[in-house]
């Protein structure tokens, strides 16, 4: 028996090797590349008083040799050893500033020849800001005077950048606090050379530690100090003319916060023991706060080594958490204990307590509040008033609360109590504005807040500004936008006397473009940018959400495109029609039915849907409605086949309803866990012609402590586990299949190795199947090689299994 499983191995293994061909780089057909070949529009940022606005411009695609640098894979991390920064990084090619009252764009002077900018990062004054330039050898650290338009290098290439943005502002504006490169470092170990002076051990004393499959973690000694090496900065202080001098000596900084008032500084620190089965968040950290001089004031947190949780979303660990600067007051901080001990299975009135510690903390800390469910966050506002949420996952709940920060025992009043995945009933956000410390707080207009929703209903979006009063907690409507052919968000206001907002607008041919709407006089609209369509060959085509029900009545819905020319009233060709889908689960079938999709939508073709085809012919239903509902003690994935292919052909029934397809002729597609949702379709139906799947996990045994939403383990589950799982019913798959996996994903749970096993199963038994390995890609692909590549791969596959 033995044998014959060896055997077995030793064919599978030569399946995939028959399998690889020395492909060189395709590109896609030219109705496909005139949309792939497109130019990025900039980001736009703007300070607070709306003067200024900051044009960042970005290549549209990375290239093979962006992702051809050395990388190493530490604590979860992606690090370029020589550079010193994250390998992940997507760089800023270009900046200009321009004054928001006027039409023209000032290029900013001084940047580096080929500047490759990231970790933006605006002055307190907003009269300045800081980024850094990453170099053959490392980072350096820049400044851009906004009125100048002029950039200035502060530092050579020294700072490190391993674990994000290393710089912060002092209070003062005139200084920035930045992480650099140990003087002397120690050279990195190469483990290839490294002789191992042991083996690798792991041990368990009998707890139970259920993680999920992380990716990138610490694998041995080596590893250790290299992470050390590499993560391990000294801080400075550095003037606006590049002045240096030592803050803090040589340390593993993983966070530095300045207080509000800017004259303390809260210091994180990595501490070992290291773990190899959780990534870096979870390793031991010490949390210390200094004066602006650097002298230590006080050690405010240190966090052991996290590698056991209780089991469940809402599992949090025990001590100190979410510890951060109470914005509405100079140097005060908040923190938030779990009451539960963490542990969601633990019966309690309260889940957390919230705290105060007021510097130089010298007295205990206060309690502040308590929340019945797992603690979410603080909007501050001022002494007597301020917002706190909650929320739990296994019901979707959440809650919103106003209370008395001055008066503690003063019972919070609940002002918002709802499903979260029930968007119709969302009450939008609260706006806030910067205070005198630069730092966002509730904005208030005597007794008034005010709301700003998203505005899904169940005839369409209509985005709304709300009037809200803290002391009758009632509400009254100033706005809601009445567009019918576009779409119009609502980002800020800008003057609430004047009634100023700043909103985006867009229509499926109208590239979104920022716009000053005063609401007293609906009609005014000020246009502040004018960003043109790239995709004018696609302008004609036909867009429109459609509505339908599943079999057991679930509302659904999808963004339907038409090619261009196609007669939809005489209806003569029956067009081939491709699905692109990701599932969702639900634990309602209200909230599942509901949509957020708004056909007045800006149409952006990308490698991620199929949008792109509508130009060769076929109809395409783009973002198609999967929800997967669990109610009650019920969970979702308890008949995840059943409601997948019920989504799948409620579908494929609304469109073949209209007219306008050749059922027989559909194919479906779906990244990540779409991927995994188009294989079991595949396997477990016979509406398809063909499918893609990209990037997917096919076997759920090899992420048994959960995936997605399921938290049961897989000893809990082993028939839900084992029935979603399409490596399990390979024998039941004939349908093609066209398998498109990143060579180096670095997503938890949907390793690499997921495809190559999934593939060489359905090879050896005989399915149609294809499968292509990305070059250098992560779990989103990058390259513009590979992504032409990736679109010419499907589009051939579609012409052959689909359309002809």
């Amino acid at each position: 028996m033995k044998l014959k499983n060896c055997f077995w191995l030793l064919l599978l293994a030569g399946s995939a090797l028959l399998a690889q061909e020395n492909l060189t780089y395709q590109k896609p057909s030219k109705e496909i590349l005139a949309l792939a070949e497109y130019e990025r529009a900039p980001s736009v940022t703007m300070d607070t008083k709306k003067e200024w606005m900051l044009l960042s411009y970005r290549n549209t695609y990375k290239t093979l040799d962006d992702l051809n640098q050395e990388e190493m894979r530490l604590a979860g991390l992606r690090i370029n050893p020589v550079t010193n920064i994250s390998s992940t990084v997507t760089y800023i090619n270009n900046l200009k500033v321009r004054r928001i009252k006027d039409k023209n764009e000032i290029q900013v002077q001084g940047l580096p020849a080929n500047p490759r900018i990231s970790n933006l990062s605006w002055s307190p004054d907003e009269k300045k800001i800081a980024f850094t330039n990453t170099t053959n050898k490392g980072v350096e650290l820049w400044v851009l005077d906004i009125a100048s338009a002029k950039a200035t290098k502060l530092t050579s290439d020294n700072l490190n950048a391993n674990l994000g943005n290393p710089i912060s502002w002092f209070r003062d504006g005139q200084s920035i606090l930045a992480k650099t490169l140990v003087a002397n470092r120690p050279a990195l170990i190469d483990s290839k050379k490294d002789i191992p002076t042991g083996p690798t051990t792991s041990t368990s004393e009998g707890k139970a530690s259920q993680n999920r499959t992380y990716q990138d973690l610490l694998k041995n000694k080596t590893d250790e100090t290299n992470f050390e090496t590499l993560v391990t900065s000294e801080l400075y202080k550095i003037d606006l003319n590049g002045k240096a001098e030592l803050f803090k000596k040589a340390d593993l900084y993983a966070g530095e916060s300045f207080s509000p008032d800017g004259n303390y500084l809260m210091v994180a620190t990595i501490q070992r023991p290291y773990s190899y089965i959780v990534p870096l968040s979870r390793f031991p950290q010490k949390t210390v706060v200094y004066d602006k001089t650097g002298t230590e004031i006080k050690v405010v947190n240190e966090v052991p080594l996290n590698e056991i949780m209780p089991k469940g979303f809402m599992a949090v660990r025990k001590g100190k958490r979410s510890m951060n600067w109470r914005n509405d007051a100079p140097a005060t901080l908040s923190f938030a204990e779990a009451l539960d001990g963490g542990d969601p299975a633990n019966k309690v009135e309260f889940r957390d307590e919230v705290f105060l510690w007021k510097a130089p903390f010298s007295a205990a800390p206060t309690s502040l509040v308590k929340t019945p469910q797992r603690y979410a966050g603080i909007t501050w506002g001022n002494d007597n008033l301020a917002i706190v949420y909650d929320n739990w996952y296994d019901t979707r709940n959440t809650k919103t609360y106003l209370f008395n920060p001055s008066n503690p025992g003063q019972a919070p009043k609940v002002i918002s109590d709802r499903n979260s995945q029930d968007i119709y009933s969302d009450p939008g956000n609260f706006e806030t504005k910067k205070n005198e410390y630069g730092r966002q707080i509730l904005a208030l207009e005597g007794d008034n807040a005010f709301l700003i929703g998203d505005g899904f209903t169940k005839n369409g979006q209509f985005p709304f500004i709300d009037e809200f009063n803290t002391k009758t907690l009632k509400t009254k409507r100033l706005y809601q936008s009445a567009f019918k052919n576009k779409k119009e968000a609502i980002l800020s206001i800008e003057d609430f006397k004047k009634g100023e907002v700043l909103v985006q607008i867009q229509s499926p041919t109208e590239f979104p473009n920022y716009y000053f709407r005063n609401i007293k006089t609906k009609d005014k609209i000020t246009p502040i940018t004018a960003f043109k369509n790239p995709f004018e060959s696609i302008k004609n085509v036909y867009k429109e959400v459609i509505k339908y029900k599943r079999k057991d009545g679930v509302e659904l819905s999808g963004t339907l495109y038409l090619p261009a020319n196609y007669d939809r009233k005489a209806k003569k060709e029956k067009l081939p029609l491709l699905i692109w889908a990701y599932p969702t689960e639900y634990k309602d079938k209200n909230s599942a039915g509901q949509s957020n999709q708004n056909p007045n939508e800006f149409t952006f073709p990308n490698y991620g849907s199929f949008v792109y085809w509508v130009t060769k012919g076929y109809a395409v239903l783009d973002d198609a409605a999967f929800p997967i509902i669990g109610e009650g003690k019920t969970e979702p994935n308890d008949t995840f086949i059943t409601q997948l292919v019920d989504n799948a052909e409620a579908a494929i029934n609304a469109v073949d309803n209209l007219g306008y397809i050749n059922r027989k002729k559909v194919a479906v597609g779906g990244h990540s866990y779409g991927a995994f949702m188009t294989a079991n379709l595949l396997t477990h139906s016979n509406l398809f012609a063909c499918g893609i799947a990209r990037s997917g996990a096919y076997n759920r045994t090899l992420t048994p402590f959960g995936f997605q939403s399921e938290q049961r383990n897989y000893w809990e589950a082993q028939n839900v586990y084992n029935e979603m799982s399409p490596f399990m019913s390979a024998e039941k798959m004939k349908t093609p299949l066209l398998l498109v996996h990143g060579e180096a994903d670095n997503n938890p749970g949907t390793f690499t190795l997921q495809t190559e096993r999934y593939f060489q199963a359905l090879k050896g038994l005989g399915a149609p199947v294809r499968m292509v390995l990305l070059p250098k890609e992560s779990h989103g692909y990058a390259a513009k090689e590979n992504i032409f590549h990736l679109l010419w791969e499907q589009d051939q596959f579609l012409e052959k299994y689909l359309k002809n």
